[in-house]
């Protein structure tokens, strides 16, 4: 959600050096500093690569490095499961003639039929990605490269794509649908007209994107006959305007339609436009478009009808619904109903020649896999069991396989289970036992080989090519070698997984984090990390990057580090966990995490109960606070980070999702927004936010510190300029970031003297 630092004090406040080597842990050989952490020369864990996999899973192509062109990059095909390696692209392929350079590849898509492929590249910031550039087609016989969009400006368009026989590309440009020829003999021609500022085709609006993950909003055909977009109409939504004072001499307002929560939606509609007609036929939908969500459409196992989820305001019910594309009637086939909210589902295999389909749903307490008959009949549960099924993978008809990722034994950790879609329902575990901790797979077309990625709190990732019939590994990918190097330099004790008995039978899982030359008869402060809402965890057993990193550091500098997850938030622990924080964000979560606090005070007497800091970003920023303010006298410092202030001021999708409209939960609204009890504070708190922050506005710090003003409470703020949600623009931004919270907490929470009351 947001960032932001400032002080209401002298400058000086902040001027002093890091804490001298004699606090730190004797151990400590190598003592790791920011800037090897987050600095130009920190040492970053690495993936494993920009891979894809072909169409027909045989091959994976990545980007590597060219060894002719300096600063070029080739595209190259790597069959499988032997070692034969072949150059698709060239980077000499890839200069433009009258050019001497080849084009940078921020991303590329190949043809079906394998003989043409879309290069992305001159890319600029859209929201959160960089998502606007220019697109080259380089033909892979004649090796000729051309560049799209007619005369389009330079980096205006967006998510081209091609047709499924490969003879023409959609594309984005100016907020309207574009179709041209791969041939290039006849120029760019758009699908719709009314695109501007206000009226958006073919990508989400603003909230869509951040909250449905829709940026590119539209699919082909499967016969290449149609496409079926999202047009939005932002014209009634509420414009928030960020200011941009660096650089001019004058600031410089940045408009963005964002709905905040009990306020007007875009209105949406979703149509299929033909490709020859240009005309397009829109799905009924019954309702007010603005009360109304659609946030996933799909083709319906072929080109005959389209996949919809149909979802109310409230979230609460979703309709999936079949189109026809050519009259836009739309028939029920499936209701989805929760007492609090349903979640979305990504688009579903087709099984059965386009009979039946693939759906998740809570309907027994946990998040199974169904199969769906697609002209009626009931709904076949395919993983039975008390666990849930956290994300499915990859779906095989051919052998009958459906892939996903779950933790039934442990919800700190990630495993791979397939299930049976055919007969008896069937569970089986794909991981090995003996590896525990974090797994994630990127499964290939027919589920014959995977990139696997491995690591636990503890230990770097890496990444291996994995045949998933053997559980071999057919090739080292990454080892991180030089994170890990970096890590024995700088040791640490073992993080701790624990479960926290809160009372009523509730088990909160934590972690905890020593110094490597721990003492149990020491008594030590201890900074718990926390975020607490709906959408995500922080009691993982993976490798944690930057963050892990940093908390690494303040073992060495003599703290313990924490981390709670309170009910509500998304552990695999079934419907009746997460959902029970509806209509009580930032209430039940803020009362588990003290909660869980105190019983680990009263565990471990080695912690310091006049040293608790708190510190969390986005929700979590709004956590620290609600920590700050309803529990004062269990935490003596703060750092909240692009937090929300208010649950007003954040977008409708996420927050009604989890409150309801804020006309008919006015006290939820009320006593889950922290800026409500800002005047109990009593400790040390810093508010730290990016002043061009498109999700968490702003606005949320400016209106805290009033509210806190008000009070005559004394706090310190950081406003990072032109910073957005992640807090990385300009030069040494994060440096600049994490050695503050780093100093803040030396002289708050370390050097805390417990004779001396709290303010």
């Amino acid at each position: 959600m947001t960032n932001r630092f400032g002080s209401l004090f002298a400058a000086a406040l902040f001027a002093f050096a890091l804490l001298p080597a004699a606090a730190l842990s004797q151990n400590a050989t190598s003592p790791l500093m920011v800037e090897t952490i987050v600095g130009a020369k920190a040492v970053r864990a690495q993936g494993s690569g920009n891979i894809r996999w072909t169409e027909d899973g045989s091959a994976y192509m990545s980007i590597e490095e060219s060894p002719e062109i300096e600063g070029g990059s080739d595209i190259v095909r790597h069959d499988l499961p032997g070692e034969a390696r072949r150059v698709l692209v060239t980077a000499s392929d890839l200069i433009p003639q009258g050019e001497q350079a080849p084009l940078d590849i921020d991303d590329y898509v190949l043809s079906p039929d394998g003989r043409k492929i879309l290069i992305f590249t001159n890319t600029r910031q859209f929201r959160r990605t960089r998502a606007f550039g220019d697109y080259w087609l380089l033909d892979l016989d004649s090796k000729t490269l051309r560049k799209l969009g007619g005369d389009a400006p330079p980096s205006s368009l967006m998510y081209a794509d091609f047709s499924p026989d490969g003879a023409r590309i959609a594309y984005v440009r100016e907020n309207n649908l574009y179709v041209e020829p791969t041939s290039g003999e006849t120029p760019p021609r758009a699908l719709t007209n009314d695109g501007d500022d206000l009226i958006v085709n073919g990508l989400g609006d603003w909230v869509y994107e951040e909250e449905f993950g829709l940026a590119k909003a539209f699919a082909w055909s499967p016969d290449s006959r149609r496409i079926a977009y999202w047009r939005f109409d932002t014209s009634g939504v509420g414009t928030f305007y960020m200011v941009k004072n660096t650089g001019e001499q004058y600031s410089q307002p940045i408009p963005l339609q964002y709905p905040k929560a009990g306020t007007t939606n875009s209105a949406v509609q979703v149509g299929s436009v033909e490709i020859e007609g240009g005309r397009t036929t829109w799905f009924e939908l019954e309702g007010d478009p603005r009360q109304n969500y659609v946030p996933q459409m799909s083709w319906a196992g072929g080109s005959d009808a389209v996949f919809i989820q149909y979802v109310n305001r409230l979230q609460n019910r979703y309709e999936v619904l079949l189109g026809d594309p050519a009259t836009g009637e739309t028939t029920t086939r499936l209701v989805e109903q929760d007492e609090a909210w349903v979640e979305p589902n990504e688009a579903p295999t087709w099984l059965r020649d386009g009979e039946a389909f693939t759906w998740l749903s809570e309907r027994g307490g946990w998040r199974r896999l169904y199969v769906v008959p697609r002209r009626g009949g009931e709904a076949e549960l395919r993983t039975p069991g008390d666990f849930d099924v956290i994300s499915m993978l990859a779906i095989d008809p051919a052998d009958g396989w459906a892939y996903f990722i779950a933790s039934p034994d442990n919800p700190t950790q990630r495993y791979l289970y397939r299930a049976t879609l055919e007969g008896e329902p069937h569970v089986e575990r794909v991981t090995p036992d003996g590896q525990a901790g974090w797994h994630g797979y990127d499964i290939s077309p027919g589920a014959r080989w995977a990139i696997h990625r491995f690591s636990t709190a503890d230990t770097p990732p890496v990444a291996d090519l994995v045949d998933l019939t053997s559980q071999t590994v057919v090739r080292e990918l990454t080892r991180n070698q030089p994170l890990r190097d970096l890590l024995a330099a700088n040791p640490a004790s073992e993080t701790e997984f624990m479960k926290l008995d809160i009372g009523d039978g509730v088990m909160l899982d934590a972690w905890l984090m020593k110094p490597a030359d721990f003492d149990p008869a020491r008594t030590y402060p201890v900074l718990v990390h926390v975020y607490g809402e709906p959408f995500g965890v922080t009691v993982t057993d993976q490798w944690g990057g930057a963050n892990a990193l940093w908390h690494r550091m303040l073992t060495q500098r003599g703290y313990l580090v924490a981390s709670i997850d309170p009910r509500g938030t998304a552990q695999p622990k079934g419907r009746a966990w997460r959902k029970s924080i509806y209509r009580q964000v930032g209430i039940l979560a803020s009362a588990d995490l003290a909660a869980g606090v105190r019983t680990m005070l009263s565990e471990r007497p080695y912690i310091d109960p006049a040293r608790v800091g708190v510190w969390g970003w986005s929700g979590g920023g709004a956590m620290t606070m609600n920590a700050m303010f309803r529990y004062p006298d269990l935490y003596q410092v703060g750092i909240a980070v692009a937090g929300p202030a208010d649950q007003l001021l954040y977008d409708t999708i996420y927050q009604e999702r989890y409150m309801g409209l804020p006309q008919d939960n006015v006290a939820g609204y009320r006593d889950g927004s922290p800026i409500h009890f800002a005047e109990n504070l009593k400790g040390d708190l810093l508010l730290i936010h990016g002043t061009l922050d498109d999700n968490v506005h702003y606005q949320n710090l400016e209106q805290l510190a009033a509210r806190l003003i008000a009070a005559n409470k004394p706090f310190d703020m950081m406003a990072y300029p032109d910073s957005a949600h992640g807090i990385s623009t300009g030069e040494n931004t994060q440096v600049h970031l994490y050695n503050l919270m780093t100093r803040y907490l030396d002289e708050k929470l370390m050097q805390r003297d417990p004779a001396i009351e709290t303010r």
